[in-house]
């Protein structure tokens, strides 16, 4: 590799330095605001949410529940499965 002979002086990154902390600076200021805005704008959407009236919540809590229930049966009986396989071969 070659180094770089020319280059721009490091005033620039000086510059770009003193720009950074300004606006560090005043978004320190604004921290206030922009939690205010945060929660405002949150509340927002949280108003545009369609929710779910009672009978489709119920509905999906038992396809949750059942699936999970049939997932758990699945992963119990492979795990049962895999341990009287091993204690058929390593007697």
């Amino acid at each position: 590799m070659t180094s770089p002979t020319n280059q721009e002086p490091i005033k620039k990154e000086t510059s770009e330095i003193k720009e950074i902390s300004e606006i560090k600076v005043t978004s320190d200021i604004k921290e206030p605001r922009k939690k205010k805005n945060f929660l405002t704008s949150t509340f927002d959407e949280l108003k545009l949410v369609v929710w779910p009236n009672k009978q489709q919540l119920f509905s999906e809590s038992v396809a949750v529940i059942i699936m999970v229930t049939f997932s758990a049966a699945a992963i119990a009986s492979v795990s049962r499965f895999y341990g009287w396989a091993a204690s058929q071969i390593f007697r």
